[in-house]
């Protein structure tokens, strides 16, 4: 049995409005959980899942740490990516 997570950035363009971040939260190679920028909080897919993303968005610093992420973690790393040829 292995849990792990798996942070993605999504986006067409530098432009923040063009970048999703998302968060997916796996147990024994199943999605259970994911957070999304573009909803602004966790989506459950399984009972546990449901159960934990219900947590997960009650812990308001948390979900803010998440959602600036998009910013802090994608639009930088999005800018060095569009920077090499």
């Amino acid at each position: 049995f292995r849990y792990y997570g798996v942070d993605r950035c999504d986006f067409n363009s530098s432009e923040l409005n063009d970048i999703e971040y998302t968060r997916s939260i796996f147990y024994n190679k199943l999605e259970y959980a994911r957070f999304s920028s573009s909803l602004g909080k966790f989506v459950g897919y399984t009972e546990w899942g449901v159960k934990n993303a219900d947590y997960w968005n009650s812990q308001t610093a948390y979900i803010q740490q998440l959602k600036a992420a998009r910013e802090t973690y994608c639009q930088y790393n999005i800018g060095i990516w569009y920077q090499n040829p």
